[in-house]
């Protein structure tokens, strides 16, 4: 696992012994794995509990369709230590989601610990808790990041900045979620947890990142991704013509 950046000189999150309850945002065509590989570490955190919040209590389908199922809905949620929100597709359609956003903005201004996956990044972006943040995400959106107001981390796997973690590309919410544990738990903590789920990887193929990727393993990607790519640049901008005047 890559050493997390520490940034700023903001607190970070203190070893505590008290009880931990994390809240999970969930959502239709997210990735699953940026909410189910936290989740596995996050749920063996020692005396911490775990509400998964959707907008309503119903299932939701991630982008490959894969069924998942909450507990409560936003308007039933409390206020959490942690609160995670994960990335994917369905993203995109809540950028202007009021009740999600609401509940991302009010919980950063309770000064908790917010925690983003992915693209779950530019949905804090859109709730405006951002700004002056340095971050970092998906490495397709790490330079969409700056319209919302915040600072493009070194493109590491981790990055913690004050009471903001967040973690780059889907897979990376294992990272991060271990990060977290061992700021809140210590190191022993989250070193036991990775034992527990084997976590010690060694990846088949090198080809995880666009610097590593073959030249057509790459295009092809792009080509894939060009509608939602356009799609959430042109929302990026639109968000910095608005509350930036000045870009």
């Amino acid at each position: 696992m890559s050493a997390p950046l520490l940034v700023g000189d903001r607190p970070r999150p203190r070893i505590t012994k008290q009880p931990l309850n994390v809240g999970c945002l969930i959502y239709e065509r997210m990735y699953p794995i940026d909410f189910t590989g936290s989740f596995e570490v996050l749920s063996r955190m020692p005396d911490t509990t775990i509400q998964i919040i959707g907008q309503k209590v119903a299932p939701v389908r991630g982008v490959q369709g894969l069924r998942l199922s909450t507990d409560v809905s936003i308007a039933e949620a409390g206020v959490f230590d942690v609160l995670l929100v994960p990335g994917g597709h369905g993203q995109q359609g809540l950028m202007h989601d009021e009740e999600v956003l609401d509940l991302i903005g009010k919980h950063a201004q309770g000064q908790k610990l917010q925690f983003s996956v992915c693209t779950g990044a530019l949905l804090c972006g859109a709730s405006g808790v951002l700004a002056g943040e340095q971050v970092t995400t998906h490495w397709s959106v790490r330079h969409l990041t700056p319209h919302y107001g915040a600072v493009v981390a070194d493109a590491r796997v981790v990055v913690v900045d004050g009471n903001y973690i967040s973690a780059a590309g889907v897979t990376a919410g294992l990272d991060a979620a271990l990060v977290l544990v061992s700021l809140l738990r210590e190191d022993a903590a989250a070193q036991e947890i990775q034992l527990a789920i084997e976590y010690a990887p060694n990846p088949v193929f090198n080809r995880g990142t666009p610097e590593s990727a073959p030249h057509e393993v790459l295009q092809s990607f792009q080509t894939k991704y060009e509608p939602i790519r356009t799609a959430r640049e042109a929302e990026a901008i639109s968000y910095a013509a608005i509350n930036y005047a000045f870009w």
